[in-house]
This record gives C-alpha cells, sequence and structure tokens, in this order.
C-alpha cells in the first residue's frame, strides 16, 4: 500500500481513528443530518460505481450502495480500525455491494475511469497535496463523472463557534490550512479543483441539526475525546467543566443539538 500522507496515516491509525471506530455511532449522530443533501448532489443511479474518500466507518459507503443496488460502492480509507468497524457494520446490515480498500487516495492505485460518482462526508480535508490527491479521483472518474462532497465550513457565528470561543482560542489544527477547515474556503477550493482538472465547480453553504449527546456533560465528555480537540487543549477535567458549560445551553428534546454548518462542493470531470 502506498501512502505519502504519513502524518495522517498515523494518526488514523492510533487514537484518531480508534476513537472514531469505537464511537461510529456518535459521530453518525453529529453528521447524519448532512447525509441526504451529499447523496442528493451525487444524483446516484441503480446502476453507479461509486467511490467514498475517507468512508471512515462506512455509513455514506453503505447509503451510496443502497442508491445503486445493480452497482457498487466502493470505501477508501487510511485508517485500520476504521475500515474494520466498516467491514463488520456492512456485514451486519446485509450491503453486499459495499466493498473497502485501506489507501491513500492521493496515491491509491484506482483504475481508470472506474467510477461514476465520487463522495465524500468529511474526509478529504486532509490530504497532504490535495491538487495531486483531486487529479488521482478525477482520474478514477469516468468523463462527465461526478463529484460531490461535505467539508467543515469555517465555525466563526455558528453554534460549534460559540462552543469554541467559550473554552478558549480555537486550535491551529482546527482552524488552519493544515487540518479539519482546511477546505472551508470557497475560493481556496475552487482554485485546486480547477488545478485538479475539474469543470462546474459549485460551492455553497448548508445547514443541518447536529446531536452532539444526550446532555451537556455526555456532548463535553465526546467533543474533548476528537483528535484536535485532545491534541490542542489536553483531557483534564477543566476543559470538559468548560465545554459542558457551554454546551448547556444546547440541551432540548433530550439532547444536546448544536445548529450545524458544512461547505457542499460539486463538481465534474
Amino acid at each position: 500500500m502506498d501512502i505519502v500522507n504519513t502524518a495522517q496515516a498515523e494518526a488514523w491509525n492510533g487514537y484518531e481513528g480508534e476513537h472514531w471506530a469505537d464511537h461510529h455511532d456518535r459521530y453518525d449522530a453529529v453528521n447524519n443530518g448532512f447525509d441526504g443533501v451529499l447523496l442528493d448532489a451525487a444524483a446516484i443511479g441503480a446502476h453507479d460505481r461509486v467511490l467514498d474518500l475517507g468512508c471512515g466507518s462506512g455509513y455514506i459507503t453503505r447509503r451510496a450502495a443502497r442508491r445503486a443496488p445493480l452497482g457498487r460502492a466502493l470505501g477508501v480509507d487510511l485508517s485500520a480500525p476504521m475500515l474494520a468497524r466498516a467491514r463488520s457494520l456492512t456485514e451486519r446490515d446485509g450491503v453486499p455491494n459495499a466493498e473497502f480498500e485501506q489507501g491513500d487516495a492521493q496515491v491509491h492505485p484506482f483504475p481508470d475511469a472506474a467510477f461514476d460518482a465520487a463522495v465524500s462526508r468529511f474526509g478529504v480535508m486532509f490530504f497532504a497535496d490535495p491538487v495531486a490527491a483531486f487529479g488521482n479521483v478525477r482520474r478514477a472518474l469516468r468523463d462527465g463523472g461526478r463529484l460531490a462532497f461535505l467539508a467543515m465550513a469555517s465555525p466563526a457565528g455558528t453554534d460549534l463557534g460559540t462552543v469554541f470561543a467559550a473554552i478558549g482560542p480555537r486550535p491551529a489544527a482546527v482552524t488552519g490550512h493544515a487540518g479539519p477547515m482546511s477546505m472551508s474556503d470557497p475560493d481556496r477550493v475552487r482554485a485546486i479543483l480547477d488545478a485538479a482538472g475539474f469543470r462546474d465547480v459549485s460551492c455553497r453553504t448548508v445547514h443541518a441539526e447536529q446531536v452532539w449527546g444526550r446532555d451537556a456533560a455526555d456532548a463535553a465528555e465526546f467533543l474533548a475525546g476528537w483528535g484536535p480537540v485532545r491534541h490542542n487543549l489536553g483531557d483534564g477535567p477543566e476543559l470538559r467543566a468548560a465545554i459542558t458549560d457551554a454546551m448547556r445551553p444546547f440541551e432540548r428534546d433530550g439532547a444536546v443539538r448544536l445548529r450545524g454548518t458544512a461547505l457542499l462542493v460539486q463538481a465534474r470531470r
């Protein structure tokens, strides 16, 4: 297996990947509200071959496979722990046309023109060389093939931004071009995809409710365990207490519910 994104491979095969695999249902609860708009943007048909980039525990891969019952969906990720969870959940749910491969999408040897659509739910923000990575994805799409992905938007002015502001300065790994926010600027995204050879690039902001936990303390425990927060702010009781206080205003209807914001990007080969 060829890997050029070695730092991310180490993270996703260590604590970060294990946390996501162990809490896959929690991460899905945070992100599921965006699923419909992503899959609709990909316009997956019954016979389509779909590539899921940074598939994690395979939730979107399985949903894409169900939309293409006469096609197939392939999920690719760096993380062995998450792929093990993906295969287990896929077998449990009985989705025979969903498959998984471990690999770095920037250099993975996808067959040329093998896919009708490529999708990703928050899995494309960590490429070492995003132009090269999207160029490799473009090569894997047939002529006219569709790309649709969600990337984290800037937290400024959002509920999550309010939480981060309450616990101190946002970590650079959360806000800069080297981490989760690396694809949050539409102009940067367009420049990357143009350089990778895509056409008809569009970006728009979308919103969804995100469920972070049963109550403020439960949500704080979960958010404090998220890799960028844990790495940059530590793992002490003071942090959890601060997050708990920040989450409390968002408790309603038996859960902590934040209005989430994401960037939906579409393009064609």
